[in-house]
């Protein structure tokens, strides 16, 4: 067993131990320096080995020496030994850090802002815009699915000359399953059936028909009586202000051109002369009515939400571009509560509305790639993304394109179907990464941020497990077995 590192020495900087291999070592210390300050003293402690995510536990205990004075250790991301073990070995905390040696220091950066996107002030209502023909199972697994995508509130959409007999039912059925329910109808009757049947929020009343909230328990969203007319939807405000009525008031969000900066105006004037009352915005004429992707106008949305704090988002999802408008509302109004809390921009907080490009779409430049190409011994390809286009490489060279298809030339896999479908896979992930500057890393899906999301996180945290094998080496071990097994050894 290692000795253990000396005490802590009051105002001394945190010594952390960044463990690694041979092949990543320059890079590492030369990151070490940069990142090093007053509160921070990383040591580059090489272990022997080439490459570290590779070793196991034991490896570790036999031949990590520990700097002296050592306050915690951090393995290579990929590593999957037992941090626990490890950490009854050597006396002091162990961690995994990312991936990739690049994301060292923003890595160090969040760890220190200890980001909790647990918390958020903005309160979503997901519209069903069709629940008058759907009936009551099928509005329940519609709800059901827009709450796992972070929905706080299910609207019900009415349809203009649509009856709507099951309203009531649809009401108690979704409140039977947890579930908040507001109700958008022009038709008075209906917005009156639906408080009545107990509703928690109705959509949207105006001065001239304010009388409808007094028929139940649900809450009013207060709307101008006309386009634009701010000064209507005043005057509703301060008659529920003087009833003692709860509300939300929403001056309408327009579409671009016709009258999107006007109508974003209004917002502002409104907060200006309401400091305090709940506001909701409602953002399905942008999002719905643009071509463009819905992360990059529901991060500017939530930029307007999150400097006026306004406390509901109305959102669709009904354009297939649209289909996670839900889900990056719920990111957005987390990493922005974040940012704000802070007092800081909205970057490093997650990223979960980066789906097309990333900050830092490279993990080593071109001239790294190829020293470590340079080390290489074995036949295996390795590949890899920098800005001067795809790496592929292994014993026998390593080339260079911006297109699969001048690669392929030359790794000699013509009469190997199955590798030359592995690598047509890769190559072609890391073309799309190239085209648009996004990370890549070789035998790992393409991250897309929420809006790419399957399961987990965007960052979720590192795998329990060891990773499959790739397709090349799942190939070469059932060569191999099958050899073993024709000259009679026991596998």
């Amino acid at each position: 067993m290692a000795d253990k590192p000396s005490p802590d020495t009051p105002g001394r900087p945190e010594r952390i131990a960044l463990v690694t291999g041979s092949l990543a070592e320059p890079r590492l210390a030369k990151i070490a320096d940069e990142i090093a300050d007053a509160a921070l003293d990383p040591v580059v402690v090489n272990v022997g080995v080439k490459v570290a995510a590779l070793m196991t536990a034991e490896i570790v205990e036999r031949r990590l020496k520990l700097p002296e004075g050592t306050d915690r250790v951090l393995m290579p991301g990929r590593f999957r030994g037992d941090l626990d073990r490890l950490e009854r070995f050597f006396g002091v905390p162990f961690a995994r850090g990312p991936d990739e040696v690049a994301d060292i220091p923003d890595y160090f950066g969040q760890k220190r802002r200890a980001t909790d996107l647990s918390k958020h002030d903005v309160t979503i209502f997901a519209e069903i815009v069709d629940a008058t023909v759907l009936d009551v199972d099928a509005l329940i697994a519609r709800a059901l699915f827009l709450k796992g995508e972070g929905a706080d509130v299910i609207d019900l959409g009415c349809l203009p000359d649509t009856p709507f007999p099951h309203l009531e039912e649809a009401i108690a059925a979704l409140h039977g399953e947890g579930l908040k329910v507001s109700v958008d109808s022009f038709d008075l009757a209906e917005l009156t059936r639906a408080t009545r049947a107990g509703a928690d929020f109705l959509l949207s009343l105006n001065e001239t028909n304010l009388h409808v909230a007094k028929e139940g328990p649900a809450v009013p969203v207060l709307v101008p009586a006309t386009q634009g007319d701010l000064e209507s939807l005043c005057r509703a405000v301060d008659a529920c202000l003087a009833d003692g009525q709860p509300f939300l008031a929403d001056p309408i969000l327009d579409p671009i051109h016709y009258g999107f900066t006007a109508s974003v105006v209004r917002y502002s004037e409104l907060r200006r002369r309401y400091p305090d009352i709940p506001i909701l915005m409602g953002i399905g004429n942008v999002t719905e009515l643009t071509d463009a992707d819905t992360t990059g106008i529901n991060a500017i949305l939530m930029g307007l939400i999150s400097e006026l704090h306004i406390q509901a988002v109305l959102a669709v999802q009904v354009s297939p571009h649209c289909r996670t408008a839900v889900r990056e509302f719920d990111r957005a109004r987390r990493e922005y509560f974040a940012a704000r809390q802070a007092g800081a921009l909205p970057q490093g907080f997650g990223g979960g509305l980066m789906a097309l490009r990333d900050r830092k779409p490279y993990a080593a430049s071109p001239e790294e790639i190829a020293r470590l190409a340079a080390e290489v011994r074995d036949r295996n390809f390795r590949i890899d993304v920098t800005e001067a286009g795809i790496h592929i490489y292994n014993r026998d060279g390593h080339h260079v394109a911006g297109d699969p298809f001048a690669l392929f030339p030359h790794l000699k896999v013509e009469d190997d179907g199955g590798h030359a479908f592995y690598l047509g896979v890769e190559t072609a992930r890391a073309e799309i990464a190239y085209r648009l500057g996004k990370r890549y890393a070789q035998d790992e899906g393409l991250k897309w941020g929420v809006a790419g999301e399957i399961a987990g996180s965007p960052e979720a945290a590192h795998r329990l497990t060891f990773k499959e094998a790739g397709t090349t080496l799942q190939a070469q071990a059932a060569k191999a077995k099958a050899a073993k097994a024709k000259a009679g050894e026991t596998p």
